[in-house]
C-alpha cells in the first residue's frame, strides 16, 4: 500500500499526519502544492526524519487538491493507494484495515473511514449521498423544513452500521484507491482545483460499476481546514465553483434545461451569502 499527502503550508499538521501513517505502509509520497518557501524547507528538514519509505515532491506552483493527488499517485507503485489530507491523524492499524476491506470486496474501487473531530465525534462528509442538485438545493436553502423527506445528503446523523457498507460517496480527507479501479474510471478530475473531486471521483468509479464503501470501523482524526484558513474567501470560491462543474458533469442531462440556469442562480447567491457572513465576522 502507498499513502499520498498533498500538503500546502498545513504545517505541524503535516508531521503529526506523517508520524501516525509512515510506519503503516510500503511508501508515503508527500506532494508541497506549492506552499510557502520556508515551509517547503522545513518540511524537506522533517521528511529526513521519517527514513527512506516517505519522499518528498516540490510543486513550485499550487496544483490544487486533485492535480497534486495525481502527482503523488504517478509516483506510487502500491496496489492501492490512500489519499490522506496533511490535517488527518491515522489511527493504528488504519491502512492495513482499509486494504483489508478492499481485498474481501474484489468490486470495491475505494474505501473510506469514519472522519472524527477531535472530540470523537463523527464528521461531516465522511458517508454521505450523492450531492444531486436537488438535494444541494435541500441542504442549503432550508427546503427540508418544508418537506422532511429531502434530508440533504451528510449520513453522519444516522446510526453506524456494523461493518463494510456501500455508500454513494465518501471524502477525499481519507480515501484508499484500488490501482485496478484507477486504471479504469481515471484518477481526479484536474479540472477542479479545491473541493467536490472527491464526490466526481466516487460518482465516476461507480458509474464503471466499482463499489465506494464506507468503514466504521478504521478511524481518522481529521482538524479540518488546516491549509485553507489564510484564505477562506478564496476556498469558497473554488468550493462553488466546484459544484457548478459537478453539478454540470453528472447531472445535466437528468434534469429539465430550465432547471440548471435556476442551480447557477442558486449557487452564487450561496456563495454570496457565506463571503458576506465571513466577511460580518471577521469585523
Amino acid at each position: 500500500m502507498s499513502v499520498v499527502v498533498v500538503n500546502y503550508n498545513a504545517g505541524k499538521a503535516l508531521i503529526d499526519c506523517l508520524m501516525s501513517v509512515a510506519c503503516q505502509a510500503r511508501e508515503v509520497v508527500v506532494v508541497d502544492n506549492g506552499s510557502d518557501a520556508e515551509e517547503g524547507d522545513r518540511i524537506l528538514e522533517q521528511v529526513g526524519r521519517f527514513g527512506g519509505d516517505v519522499r518528498l515532491l516540490r510543486s513550485r506552483v499550487n496544483l490544487g487538491f486533485a492535480g497534486g493527488c495525481n502527482l503523488g499517485i504517478e509516483e506510487c507503485s502500491g496496489e492501492a493507494v490512500l489519499l490522506l489530507n496533511p490535517d488527518c491523524t491515522a489511527t493504528p492499524g488504519l491502512v492495513e484495515r482499509l486494504w483489508d476491506v478492499l481485498c474481501k470486496n474484489p468490486r470495491a474501487g475505494m474505501v473510506g473511514p469514519l472522519l472524527q473531530n477531535p472530540d470523537g465525534s463523527e464528521q461531516r462528509g465522511g458517508r454521505r449521498f450523492a450531492p444531486t442538485p436537488g438535494r444541494a438545493l435541500a441542504a442549503n436553502f432550508l427546503f427540508r423544513r418544508l418537506v422532511p423527506a429531502t434530508s440533504g445528503f451528510n449520513l453522519c446523523g444516522q446510526p453506524l452500521p456494523d461493518g463494510p457498507v456501500p455508500v454513494e460517496a465518501i471524502s477525499g480527507a481519507c480515501m484508499m484507491l484500488r490501482r485496478e479501479a484507477m486504471a479504469d474510471a481515471g484518477t481526479m478530475d484536474e479540472g477542479y482545483f479545491l473541493h467536490c473531486e472527491d464526490l466526481d471521483l466516487c460518482a465516476r468509479f461507480r458509474e464503471r460499476g466499482w463499489e465506494v464503501l464506507f468503514d466504521p470501523h478504521s478511524r481518522v482524526v481529521h482538524l479540518k481546514g488546516v491549509s485553507s484558513r489564510r484564505r477562506p474567501l478564496a476556498v469558497e470560491w473554488h468550493k462553488h465553483r466546484g459544484m457548478l462543474r459537478n453539478f454540470k458533469k453528472h447531472f445535466r442531462k437528468r434534469y429539465p434545461v430550465i432547471f440548471m440556469p435556476m442551480v447557477h442562480l442558486a449557487v452564487w447567491l450561496r456563495f454570496t451569502f457565506v463571503c458576506f457572513k465571513k466577511w460580518i465576522q471577521n469585523l
